[in-house]
């Protein structure tokens, strides 16, 4: 193999496939970045054995081959290396030759026998869609699906189709629910009625690889593929195939009869809630609402005596007069949203409540009050 490629046209694509591959996995073709060099360019590959990333990228090629370098060296060395023209050869031992002008360095290799193809976009049936779009329901629900892999399909992200072109996007939880929802016709006719779930895990690499412009988004029975429209890079993860929760029903309750409305200002709620939970402790991490027709005194006990009382001016009709909240649950919610004003619909004081702003259409956040007794609020595990 032997190439010469500018180090601003690859640093990008390395520091995306750097990102991928694990930091300690004990079979180096994981550890691996691989380059291929063809007549289309230098290809740059790299795996965890579940998210594949795929760059390819212009390059004059003097000859063809296919090489794995240990990733993350390699990308702190490019990373680290001024602006130019990088030549990449392997020498007489085998290893990868890196030159710029009067710099060289040399890093080990693994060799063809130990990659594994990574999987190829399918080109038939792909949609475009609005990479920022895609990025900013990303951003909208994923504070709201669990962490833990264990917990199955809450753990995942969730794409599911709901008729007349609407895609519901939703992460849940178990005591916190968000879905925000798009109108895509091209890609509702693509997702499978029980919908496409995407484990958390994954996430954080779409993320960061989105940009504002428009992808390619496909999907097979086992994998979600997105390109770039210049297909220089793809980015394939796994489907989980888990069942996704019927949300509809607790969705339905919002809208139920005897629902109370709570109507405030978001960031004088916001500023009040940061201001309330400096009093929480581990024992107690809630505030108290106690509502009524123009006013909502929120409220907590510290330790050692100490208590913070707050007086918002709201919106209310309702007959919940005391309800609780996980008080960074809620300053969490609120910061997600950008409406002035939010209305939060009381299903009842241990009921779901959900939270939706004018500008913020299509858009809401379930979250659960906590349990009230006449001397504690409990965890949400006691819920």
């Amino acid at each position: 193999m032997k190439l010469a490629v500018h180090k601003d046209q690859i640093i990008e694509g390395l520091q995306t496939a750097a990102a991928i591959i694990p930091a300690k996995a004990g079979a180096a073709c994981l550890r691996s970045i691989w380059l291929r060099a063809n007549e289309d360019g230098l290809a740059l590959m790299s795996s965890d054995a579940n998210i594949e990333f795929t760059g390819v990228y212009q390059a004059e090629v003097a000859e063809a081959g296919l090489i794995g370098v240990h990733g993350r060296p390699f990308v702190d060395l490019v990373r680290h290396l001024p602006s130019g023209v990088l030549k990449l050869s392997l020498d007489e031992a085998g290893t990868l030759l890196v030159e710029q002008g009067r710099r060289s360095y040399r890093l080990p290799v693994s060799g063809p026998e130990w990659f594994q193809e990574v999987s190829q976009f399918p080109a038939e049936d792909a949609v475009i869609w609005s990479g920022d779009v895609f990025a900013s329901l990303l951003d909208r629900v994923s504070f709201c699906i669990s962490d833990d892999d264990a917990m199955d399909a809450i753990a995942c992200l969730c794409l599911k189709p709901r008729g007349q072109g609407r895609i519901d996007v939703c992460g849940l939880n178990g005591h916190q629910f968000a879905l925000a929802a798009v109108t895509h016709d091209e890609l509702a006719a693509r997702l499978p009625e029980s919908g496409v779930l995407v484990q958390k895990k994954y996430l954080p690499d779409i993320r960061k690889w989105l940009g504002d412009e428009e992808i390619e988004f496909n999907i097979t029975d086992k994998r979600l593929y997105l390109r770039k429209l210049d297909r220089a890079e793809t980015l394939s993860v796994p489907r989980a195939l888990h069942e996704y929760p019927d949300y509809t029903q607790f969705m339905a309750r919002l809208e139920g009869d005897g629902a109370s409305r709570l109507d405030l200002e978001r960031k004088e709620g916001l500023d009040a809630l940061g201001r309330i939970v400096i009093f929480n402790t581990e024992t107690d991490r809630c505030v108290y609402f106690d509502l009524r027709s123009e006013e909502a005194r929120l409220s907590a006990q510290g330790q050692d005596g100490g208590s913070a009382q707050e007086s918002l001016e709201v919106g209310y009709v309702g007959d919940i007069s005391r309800i609780a909240f996980p008080t960074r649950n809620l300053m969490d919610v609120f910061s997600h949203f950008v409406s002035q004003r939010l209305e939060m619909t009381l299903t009842g004081p241990e009921g779901p409540c959900g939270i939706q702003g004018n500008e913020d259409p299509d858009y809401t956040v379930i979250i659960m009050p906590m349990k009230v007794s006449e001397a504690a609020y409990y965890s949400e595990d006691d819920v």
